[in-house]
């Protein structure tokens, strides 16, 4: 059964009507019934009772996003909540980092000492604590400099940053934020692709295809850097998707004749 994301998205927000200042065209809008009065909404195309929200020129009326337009900000909310998820841990990494970079040697002491209690434990079960991958990776941290520690933390700040932006733009279903989120993610995937050849692992091949994706879907979908027509044809099929673009376009076709005579009728 297909999703009618128009009715699906009346059902939670409401109604968005508007009445515009031409004639004919406010008359196609507009209906009497028992009830009082009804105007059509902009978004699924049923009419709604009372007054409605806004009034003027129809080219002043509010961008209602109908259709597909509606999927497609669904998918980029979605991507826009990943990627400020996303961005508040690489936020909590960047400040682990920094509070690291200030008390080196109090985490050592403590990592030491904490060490030397665990040392039997492990003796007892067969595992040699002083000759582990783990306790050896760790300890090599402990030997960088504070200053390249430093950078590291700016370094994860700034792309935590980028993410956060990427979030917010992809919410409002900003373009830049679509060029953005292409760009930024798909400078990445060499790393990505370069980790997931050292080592394997379900999350990195999930976020891998996720940001693939993401990528396609975005610079196709939105018309991205020239794709499909570019810009132009993509506002070209937004105003297209406009309800009140078709219907002062099938007023157009029919005459204005026509167009009073049908407003008439539904009067």
């Amino acid at each position: 059964m297909k999703l009618d994301w128009n009715r699906r998205t009346c059902a939670r927000r409401g109604h968005i009507t508007y009445a515009p200042d031409e004639g004919a065209l406010r008359e196609r809008l507009r209906a009497a019934t028992g009830a009082g009065e009804a105007w059509r909404c902009l978004r699924c195309g049923d009419f709604a009772l009372g007054a409605p929200h806004g009034s003027g020129p129809a080219d002043r009326a509010p961008q209602v996003p109908r259709g597909r337009a509606l999927r497609d900000l669904f998918i980029l909310r979605l991507l826009a909540f990943e990627r400020v998820v996303r961005g508040v841990f690489i936020v909590l990494a960047a400040a682990a980092v920094w509070k690291f970079s200030n008390s080196q040697t109090a985490v050592r002491q403590f990592f030491e000492q904490n060490l030397t209690v665990f040392r039997p434990v492990a003796q007892h079960f067969g595992y040699d604590v002083d000759h582990s991958p783990v306790v050896d990776t760790i300890r090599r941290t402990f030997d960088y400099k504070h200053s390249t520690l430093v950078v590291v933390a700016a370094a994860l700040l700034t792309y935590a940053l980028i993410e956060l932006v990427e979030g917010v733009g992809l919410w409002f279903a900003k373009r830049w934020a679509e060029y953005l989120t292409v760009v930024a993610t798909a400078a990445f995937l060499p790393l990505e692709i370069y980790e997931l050849s050292e080592k394997v692992s379900g999350l990195k091949i999930a976020t891998l295809l996720i940001n693939v994706l993401a990528v396609v879907y975005i610079a196709v979908a939105k018309r991205l850097f020239g794709l499909r027509g570019g810009a132009r044809a993509f506002e070209a099929e937004r105003r297209g998707a406009s309800l009140l673009e078709v219907e002062h376009a099938a007023g157009a076709e029919a005459g204005p004749g026509a167009a009073g005579t049908q407003g008439a009728a539904m009067a």
